[in-house]
């Protein structure tokens, strides 16, 4: 313990080295995550022959800076114009935007970033204290405790639907259906692909992701003209620098949410396949389960926008685990970064925390490192960016148009896939207008096919007896959990309902 001790001490000091590198991934990982539709692994693909020609060591550190920074920068296009830069960010837009509204965005981007960077050093400092057991979570979370992680995420559709049950529940059945497009998980038989070759693997999340909330709010924002209403646009130009020391300070309060939910993003991240879409929509459901003010969520409140934020960065300590421990990537952007360490000859897995702890640990004391950098170099520019939301719709609409459409047509280099984003645009604008919620089509669309994957997978091994769902101790656990995170809204109605008669009967 001691010795182990020693070497995370010493590689501390040693990540501070690589700040040459760290700094100019941060900027450009923050840019990439800003832009709907790029991720952390398309830019590390793109830059595959650099990372391959460097030393191992930087190369790793200028993957793991990019890929931390480009899961913040998802946040900042989801808050100020509704628009999440991935999946997982598209819980953000539940609470950022409606901030970013009331001429709250400066607000929200420190919120955001805060519980980003904290939300990561405690996902990073969690890993690196628990590393030994936290490599062997994997092999506990088996397919039926994944079928009721899926539930928790999708129990959030209920909790959009207390708004207007009929219209929330069909909102999240539609986002359900649109999932089941592609090939079965048992016989590989194409459902509902119409012919299309582009859908045999599924709808692909990008465009869906990209029309139900950038084109959708593209129409919208030509409607309105701004985003941001008149009357609040002189308190998004007042913030000064001293505003956003006193946010930072204001957000710091929030740090019993930001551990325990930035924990769920590590547990979350570890499992392979999971990844920050399934951490952030559990998170924000548990923060609301859990909050004093649960009626408030949806309508712009801090809380919102810190949960998600934190389970996302959280995540990228998490999906590193498997990688180092043994060898099975966590996500695509891990799954590239072994493709880098292979090549450089590094064996992964158990030996390699024999063999060469400066990189089993480095990664994750560079990780830290990254985060403490992002603090002097984002946080001034908080101010500055949110004023974007002052722009008129004029020059937003188109700029965001091709941005967006860009995004689309990246990650499978499919001109199919830019119809899609349109249609998918087309469908959120009129979900919007007659009042269904694309977050609830959205979560069904994303975690519908995990759902369904992990649940045939069980059912399978146990030929197709449903009491496996409740043969695992640790499944039962989760079980329980769920039905009371379920009947605590309840529970809260049915006292307030009570205290509100007694309020009465007294006047």
């Amino acid at each position: 313990m001691a010795d182990q001790f020693g070497i995370i001490s010493g590689l501390f000091v040693h990540s501070l080295s690589f700040w040459w590198v760290m700094i100019p991934a941060i900027l450009l990982g923050t840019i990439v995550g800003a832009v709907p539709g790029f991720s952390a692994a398309n830019v590390i693909i793109i830059l595959l022959p650099l990372t391959l020609t460097v030393d191992v060591e930087v190369a790793l550190v200028f993957m793991m800076a990019l890929y931390c920074a480009s899961q913040l920068g998802n946040g900042i296009p989801a808050i100020l114009v509704n628009i999440p830069g991935t999946g997982g960010a598209a819980a953000t837009t539940l609470d950022g935007y409606p901030m970013s509204q009331k001429g709250e965005g400066p607000r929200a981007l420190v919120y955001c970033f805060m519980a980003s960077i904290v939300g990561g050093l405690i996902g990073t400092t969690f890993v690196l204290a628990a590393l030994p057991i936290l490599s062997r979570v994997g092999f506990y979370m088996h397919s039926v405790e994944m079928v009721v992680v899926m539930l928790f995420g999708i129990t959030l559709i209920a909790v959009i639907a207390a708004q207007d049950l009929l219209k929330g529940l069909l909102a999240g059945l539609l986002g359900l259906l649109i999932g089941a497009i592609g090939t079965d998980h048992i016989f590989s038989t194409p459902r509902a692909t119409f012919g299309f070759l582009e859908l045999y693997s599924g709808v692909p999340l990008v465009p869906a992701l990209i029309g139900l909330f950038a084109i959708s709010e593209v129409f919208l924002l030509i409607e309105r003209g701004s985003i941001v209403k008149d009357e609040f646009r002189s308190k998004v130009m007042s913030t000064s620098f001293g505003d956003t020391l006193r946010l930072m300070k204001e957000s710091a309060s929030q740090w019993v949410l930001t551990v325990w939910t930035a924990l769920i993003g590590v547990v979350i991240g570890i499992v392979p396949g999971a990844g920050a879409s399934i951490a952030a929509f559990v998170a924000y459901q548990q923060a609301r389960t859990f909050s004093k003010h649960p009626e408030k969520f949806g309508t712009g409140v801090p809380e919102g926008v810190t949960a998600p934020e934190a389970a996302n960065n959280g995540v990228t300590s998490g999906t590193l685990v498997p990688l180092m421990a043994i060898g099975v990537p966590g996500g695509s952007t891990a799954a590239v970064m072994m493709v880098v360490l292979q090549y450089h000859g590094v064996t992964l897995g158990p030996r390699l925390f024999i063999d060469r702890p400066e990189l089993a640990y480095g990664v994750f004391t560079a990780m830290f490192i990254a985060y403490l950098f992002m603090i002097p170099l984002l946080f001034p520019l908080a101010r500055y960016m949110s004023r974007v939301t002052l722009f008129p719709a004029f020059f937003l609409a188109p700029l965001i148009l091709s941005f967006t459409l860009l995004g689309s047509f990246v990650p499978r280099a499919y001109m199919f896939d830019i119809g899609l984003a349109l249609a998918f645009g087309v469908l959120g604008f009129i979900a919007r207008k007659t009042g269904y919620h694309v977050t609830a089509i959205l979560i069904g669309i994303i975690l519908g096919p995990l759902l369904e994957q992990y649940l045939m997978r069980a059912l399978r091994i146990s030929r197709g007896d449903l009491g496996i769902l409740f043969s695992s101790n640790l499944g039962n656990a989760l079980w329980v959990f769920l039905i009371i995170t379920l009947m605590i809204p309840l529970v809260r109605a049915v006292i307030r309902n009570r205290r509100k008669e007694t309020a009465s009967d007294a006047g």
